[in-house]
């Protein structure tokens, strides 16, 4: 098991394979370097991204607000129900603001930033400490474990439970601040067992309540907006949590559950998951965890052995994943070196196609694969593809945005939306004029472009059908072969 990937199968499907699954895929001159490289050097040049500078500045407003808890005074005290209303507006245009802002900013970072590796994994924490702007209801809290994810990415499996344990979202998000001794709350407890790290049917309701005891004390101090632990709201006595046995708090909670042989099967088995689009069988299951614990459930020294590992690049595996809005969104703008759409048109894009970042459906993120694909949704890809390749704004009317961006804001916002612009594919960017000229080189180029492989036979007889049909190529007749192209069952997937 997890045995070496032989240098004899490196080459530019296997490359490709890799940068789309431990990134958000590439051009074809960025797959060639990776095939110079060599597969250790491939994988390394993606893992290690702290050797990589990132320049990124963080947005203006992601710092703790020292009148933050002044302007919530005001609404409360409004002397007037319309005073209260104003002030109510003020706060909700702020919020939408601040949200459409950090969408953008985690999206161009995902697009354009050095580090695509360490964003993927990101993209992956977020879906699976799944946490909603809706409750928490604080761009900064947003912000502030968008960045605990970067920063942990690749760390130790305890350190970032214990640590998305006492971020400010999740404290909100699961209602762990209101956990008092006399009342504790079951919903961290429950959901750090259940959804973060063993899965159903490795614990008792008995744990959950033990669990649920050793939390107390974990809070939130809303005016500096950090984490506090409260002591006189801990519960001191003794507890009994998965066999462990003392006056336990919520530490000893979180490593008693690293602890059980489960959690490493539990996180392996979903890591492999997102990056082959597979469960891995009882066997694999095993090997991946013997592998995580031999390296102290370090994360990084375990993906590097699964990038590196024949079974990875199984051939069932590769260009068998269902890309998610996110992958199709920003793979697509990477491969296409095209600009990223402005971030109110790429917000209303991922809603309609399902994947509203920082907006997961529930405490159990997205569920992922084949069911991103759904008639409406397949639709909205192609008119997408059209939009993307072509610098169109998409039909995205004042309605849509008033029921998802909320009231007369939404109707305004969706006005703006038909005035952004979108730059469009520049076709001398991406093809020689060798390519742009002659039909059979042109399609060689998209096809390894966009799906680093030939389309189907049908698929590409489609496609010679409609360049054959035209006496001599134009610039719209070759923007339209890549839209037909996105427009395959082979670009939905990577």
């Amino acid at each position: 098991m997890l045995k070496p990937l032989s240098s004899s199968r490196w080459d530019y499907s296997t490359a490709a394979h890799l940068l789309n699954r431990a990134g958000f895929g590439g051009t074809p001159a960025e797959i060639n370097q990776l095939v110079a490289l060599g597969p250790e050097q491939a994988v390394a040049s993606l893992l290690d991204y702290e050797n990589i500078p990132d320049p990124t500045p963080n947005p203006d407003w992601a710092h703790p607000d020292p009148d933050r808890m002044q302007r919530y005074q005001q609404l409360r005290q409004a002397a007037t129900p319309e005073q209260r209303r104003q002030l109510q507006k003020e706060q909700n245009l702020f919020l939408q603001k601040s949200m459409l802002e950090l969408r953008g900013w985690w999206l161009h970072r995902m697009a354009y930033g050095p580090r695509p590796f360490q964003e993927k994994m990101t993209l992956f924490w977020h879906g699976h400490f799944a946490t909603s702007m809706e409750k928490v209801r604080d761009p900064y809290y947003m912000w502030r474990q968008n960045d605990l994810f970067r920063r942990l990415a690749t760390g130790n499996w305890e350190l970032l439970l214990l640590e998305a344990g006492q971020d400010p979202a999740m404290l909100v998000w699961l209602d762990q601040a209101q956990s008092r001794k006399h009342h504790p709350n079951e919903n961290f407890a429950r959901e750090v067992m259940e959804l973060f790290a063993l899965g159903e049917g490795h614990y008792t309701e008995h744990d959950i309540t033990e669990a649920a005891r050793a939390l107390t004390g974990w809070s939130l101090d809303r005016t500096s907006q950090k984490y506090v632990y409260r002591p006189l709201l801990h519960d001191d006595g003794e507890k009994v949590f998965l066999g462990r046995r003392g006056n336990l708090d919520g530490h000893d909670v979180i490593a008693q559950i690293v602890a059980q042989p489960q959690a490493a099967r539990f996180i392996t088995a979903k890591l492999w998951n997102y990056f082959t689009g597979q469960l891995p069988d009882a066997e694999l299951n095993t090997a991946l965890a013997a592998v995580f614990r031999e390296h102290g459930n370090n994360f990084k020294p375990f993906l590097s052995v699964l990038f590196r590992s024949e079974e990875f690049y199984a051939p069932d595996l590769i260009r068998n994943q269902v890309k998610s809005p996110v992958q199709w969104l920003v793979g697509s703008v990477r491969m296409l070196e095209c600009e990223l759409p402005p971030p109110l048109i790429c917000l209303g894009m991922l809603r309609q196609l399902g994947q509203d970042l920082f907006n997961p459906p529930n405490v159990k993120g997205w569920d992922g694969g084949i069911t991103w694909i759904t008639t409406n949704t397949l639709l909205t890809r192609y008119n997408d593809a059209q939009s993307l390749v072509r610098g169109t704004t998409p039909n995205l009317t004042a309605a849509d945005f008033a029921a998802k961006a909320g009231g007369q804001g939404g109707q305004q916002v969706a006005r703006l939306a038909q005035r952004l612009h979108m730059g469009g594919v520049v076709l001398e960017k991406i093809f020689t004029p060798a390519e742009l000229a002659r039909k059979n080189e042109l399609v060689a180029a998209v096809e390894r472009r966009l799906l680093q492989a030939p389309l189907s036979g049908s698929q590409e007889q489609t496609l010679n059908d409609f360049l054959n049909s035209k006496p001599q190529l134009t610039h719209d007749d070759i923007l339209t072969v890549i839209r037909l192209v996105m427009s395959t069952p082979e670009y939905q997937v990577a």
